[in-house]
């Protein structure tokens, strides 16, 4: 049975810090590009960051460009979102979702994704 069990969230001021962890199990992780997506209350949920399966190729969404870096360690069957500089406006439930394939014109929809993990909540506040 597939499974992404996503952690790593919490309370966290403005300009601090957060690593999040998307752990993969039942499914041959190694294949799957992993993407991160997050959706704050009241509004559409939106594509993060990607990263496809051996590391060679990282997209992100344009707001979190240097601020937020995806790694994934295949050993371990997790993948990781480094957040910094945090702003009460990166306030949302974070997921982590799996795609066997995506086109390059548009990495962070989710329209590539079949399974999706439950969440974990990152609050941005001071």
């Amino acid at each position: 049975q597939s499974q992404l069990v996503e952690s790593g969230g919490g309370l966290v001021q403005p300009g601090g810090s957060l690593r999040l962890s998307c752990v993969a199990s039942g499914f041959a992780f190694h294949y799957y590009h992993i993407g991160w997506f997050r959706q704050a209350p009241g509004k559409e949920r939106e594509g993060v960051s990607l990263i496809n399966g051996d590391s060679s190729r990282i997209h992100y969404l344009d707001s979190v460009k240097g601020r937020f870096t995806i790694s994934r360690d295949n050993a371990k069957n997790t993948v990781y979102l480094q957040m910094n500089n945090l702003k009460p406006e990166d306030t949302a439930v974070y997921s982590c979702a799996r795609a066997l394939a995506y086109d390059l014109g548009s990495p962070l929809s989710s329209k590539w994704y079949d399974y999706w993990g439950q969440g974990t909540q990152v609050t941005v506040s001071s």
